[in-house]
């Protein structure tokens, strides 16, 4: 098998197997082939990595802040030196293009070990003065051992976007993997501990739902941070409260994109094709409900199409192809279910719509026309490469229909007033909006959602309240006075 790993697991600085648990087949995408096969963590499993974690915590914690940032400044240069190779092992894991994965993934994963292992020197307390002379001052102290459970959508970021604040926080972690992708998290454990992460720090077990729940309710863990979808994170969310755990949860969407008449139709059809089909359309963020206003509509569509025309779909690994596959036969099967709704609901099939005869898991990106609110396509997350249009007259309307969503991860206006553009983001109950552009995530910026979509914010300075707590210390420098 070409990508089998020299183990299914990366516990305590090294790779650990143990067959007795659950065969998980990785499957590439693009032919349907297997390309390696490891195995679910049993409990003893599970158990070692906790225990791996939690005795390596209180050293870490104790580096200073300088050093554990060095750590993750190093596994960075090494992450972005090996591009090429982890680029190779993603396309295989998820099928997305190599001209993607060489410029999102790993890429993306580095640029999160390099912002965090900066931030991690400057993670200091504050000094209150007080009246008559006492003063409060404050420590900033790691939670302890942190969970990550990923999806499987990119794999070696949330790998990275999940490792890089825990880690500079003076926290260890667990991370699961995605069944559908286990392969990129043991590579960014490798690279840790290449770059001089302790033993223990940073380990990946695989495992399926079982597994997720037994790291999620474990006494041990402090913190869990998921990403998946809304039925997944209502359950992890609820297990961890029952331990009162520190929670993260970056869950789905069904965001809308508003294209203005007075918008630069080129710009906006870029944004719907990044918002809606990079990844095949796997991409938490997309904003699939694309509402145009009427007066471009038709203009709209048009450009869409001939621009779809252009994409190249085909192996992920010639560098030439812009479009792959979906990353299982399950998930195309879903996806071909909402086509087949669609129709049956009345929507106008504009593009696509059709699986490839070839193998793999290939389907055309689809675009719907005339879509309206109460069609399922409008209403639940897809996860594949189906964009749904819908018609606007005035910008009061389309505000409402497009908080009219129990989801509120994303939303983009495409608009050349800005006014109007602001306006807009600030009435969008979304906690992730774009002004004539769509789905960028730069670690600088922090990510997330309100409502359904999740709790908390990845990435930027805000993370690492997620992944730390304050202590205060009052301190008097006067007589204690008492009533009695």
């Amino acid at each position: 098998m070409k990508f089998q790993p020299k183990a299914s697991h990366f516990i305590d600085g090294e790779y650990v197997e143990d067959t007795a648990g659950a065969p998980i087949d990785v499957v590439y995408p693009a032919t349907g082939e297997v390309i390696a096969r490891l195995h679910s963590a049993t409990p003893a499993i599970v158990d070692k990595a906790l225990a791996a974690a939690k005795d390596a915590q209180r050293a870490w914690e104790a580096m200073t802040g300088t050093e554990r940032g060095r750590v993750l400044r190093r596994a960075a240069d090494i992450m972005r030196d090996r591009n090429h190779e982890l680029s190779v092992i993603e396309t295989h894991d998820t099928g997305k293009p190599i001209q993607e994965t060489t410029v999102a993934d790993a890429t993306s994963g580095a640029d999160a070990l390099e912002y965090f292992g900066g931030l991690a020197p400057s993670l200091t307390g504050e000094h209150i003065p007080l009246a008559g002379g006492d003063f409060a001052y404050t420590i900033r102290e790691a939670l302890g051992v942190c969970v990550g459970i990923g999806a499987w959508n990119y794999p070696t970021q949330i790998a990275c976007w999940k490792g890089a604040p825990a880690l500079a926080c003076g926290n260890t972690m667990v991370f699961k993997p995605s069944e559908t992708t286990p392969l990129s998290a043991l590579k960014v454990a490798e690279i840790l501990v290449e770059a001089g992460a302790p033993r223990g720090v940073y380990n990946v077990v695989q495992g399926y739902g079982d597994v997720g729940a037994a790291l999620v309710t474990d006494p041990r863990v402090a913190k869990v941070s998921l990403t998946g979808s809304v039925p997944t994170g209502r359950k992890v969310y609820a297990a961890a409260a029952g331990g009162m755990k520190h929670v993260t949860m970056e869950l789905g969407g069904k965001s809308p994109m508003i294209v203005f008449d007075d918008a630069d139709v080129e710009n906006a059809v870029s944004g719907a094709i990044l918002g809606n089909f990079y990844s095949s359309g796997q991409v938490c963020s997309n904003g699939t409900r694309v509402f145009v206003q009427e007066g471009i509509k038709e203009a709209f569509l048009t450009r869409l199409a001939e621009r779809l025309a252009k994409a190249r779909i085909g192996d992920p690994m010639d560098p030439e192809v812009s479009f792959g596959p979906v990353v299982s036969q399950g998930q195309m099967e879903i996806v071909k279910g909402y086509i087949a709704k669609a129709i049956a609901e009345g929507a106008r099939l504009v593009f696509g719509g059709r699986q490839l005869d070839r193998a793999g898991f290939y389907l055309e990106p689809t675009v719907f026309a005339d879509v309206t609110d109460d069609m399922t396509i409008a209403r639940e997350e897809i996860f594949g490469p189906v964009m749904s249009v819908l018609d606007f007259a005035s910008e009061e309307e389309v505000m409402a229909r497009a908080n009219a969503t129990e989801f509120g991860l994303a939303a983009g206006v495409f608009t050349r007033d800005l006014s109007r553009a602001h306006r807009v983001v600030r009435g969008f109950e979304a906690g992730t909006c774009y002004i004539n552009t769509y789905n960028l995530a730069p670690v600088e910026a922090p990510f997330g959602g309100s409502k359904m979509s999740g709790i908390g914010r990845e990435n930027s300075k805000l993370a690492i309240n997620h992944y730390s707590e304050l202590k205060t210390v009052y301190v008097s420098m006067n007589d204690v006075e008492a009533p009695y």
